[in-house]
């Protein structure tokens, strides 16, 4: 956390860059102009109920395994100009909605962007908090004001994707040259801050022979295993099992899944200061239009500590990298297609979403 701060406030001294003239009361209500203050509950049916049979000292049993209804609840304030393309918002924000261009290195317009936003949600059964917040700056080569650093970009931003099982803190400035008025390349340093991806818990349980001793693992967990009676207690006492099948196939997985984060949660958050090389590409028209941005982190610094990313990747270098696409095209009144697509692979860990389609108007 003290690291995550010094980033923050270098961050911040470095773009109010000593103005000994700033007012910040005045600079706070500009950027809060135009932002919006959300919240929303979004809720829905899940899976259906699903009937299990069961045979029972000879009679059969029947049991109806429901599941919960899915929701989200969400909190949040933005400030991002939407891109030409980008679908003009409803009357209200729901918290449903999802723009792949925040997740582009540089915003529409010159100065600073901003979400934070939080969700609250179940998906089929299972409970996750997601987290993205971000502050973006960018400006060109001629920017006026007292927020200005020319040929500038930077952005601060927290990610925690439950669905994606991935959290990070990163914080990134760069050099940025437009090439013309459409692209853009830059270069500079993001730092990472995240557990200690690639740490394996289970792997001091693995045997000469390749296989997981998760028995004995459950035993120093504190569950205890009479063979003999086919009887199966977790730590407090309470009988989970009445066969190995219930065992290994039941309790078994959930044991190796508490010891592991279990694990991973008494670990310190690893730093990793890397190199980063970027384009954004943007041009529009009533007809077409093309968004696209990738970022390559080619070198990190190896502070050889226990956990770094580099011990499980063998001493060797990687290559870490983001990117998006938004492409669409009204062929004529009646035909247009699209797609869009954004792609993250952070320490060999890939999360991404994509979609594409026709619309064929009829007059």
């Amino acid at each position: 956390m003290t690291k995550t701060l010094i980033f923050i406030f270098t961050f911040l001294s470095i773009t109010l860059n000593a103005q000994i003239d700033f007012d910040f009361k005045s600079e706070f209500k500009k950027q809060l102009k135009f932002s919006t203050i959300y919240g929303a509950v979004n809720g829905g049916t899940s899976l259906s109920d699903v009937k299990t049979f069961s045979v029972s000292s000879g009679q059969l049993e029947q049991e109806n395994i429901a599941t919960p209804y899915d929701y989200s609840v969400t909190f949040g304030i933005r400030k991002i100009a939407r891109f030409g393309y980008e679908n003009k918002v409803n009357t209200f924000y729901d918290g449903t909605e999802t723009s792949w261009s925040d997740n582009a290195t540089v915003g529409k317009v010159q100065g600073f962007e901003y979400l934070f936003e939080v969700d609250y949600s179940r998906q089929q059964g299972v409970d996750y908090i997601d987290h993205h917040h971000f502050i973006r700056y960018s400006s060109d080569d001629h920017c006026v004001g007292n927020l200005c650093m020319n040929e500038f970009a930077a952005k601060i931003e927290y990610l925690k994707d439950g669905f994606a099982d991935v959290e990070y803190f990163e914080v990134s400035e760069r050099y940025r040259v437009k090439k013309d008025k459409n692209l853009a390349f830059s270069i500079g340093a993001a730092h990472r801050l995240s557990e200690p991806y690639g740490y394996d818990p289970l792997a001091e349980w693995i045997l000469d022979n390749g296989s997981l001793h998760y028995t004995y693992l459950a035993i120093m967990e504190g569950y205890t295993v009479d063979v003999y009676a086919n009887e199966y207690k977790d730590p407090e006492g309470n009988v989970v099992a009445n066969s190995s099948a219930v065992w290994e196939e039941v309790v078994i997985p959930q044991v190796l899944a508490d010891y592991s984060e279990k694990k991973r949660n008494e670990l310190a958050n690893q730093i990793q200061h890397s190199i980063v090389i970027g384009f954004d590409y943007y041009k529009y028209s009533k007809n077409t239009w093309l968004h696209a941005w990738g970022n390559l982190m080619p070198y990190h610094y190896d502070d050889d500590s226990e956990f770094s990313y580099h011990k499980y990747n063998g001493g060797d270098q990687w290559y870490d990298y983001s990117g998006g696409l938004i492409y669409g095209i009204k062929v004529n009144k009646n035909l247009g297609y699209f797609v869009e697509g954004k792609y993250n692979k952070y320490w060999n860990r890939e999360w991404y979403d994509f979609k594409f389609g026709v619309n064929y108007v009829i007059f």
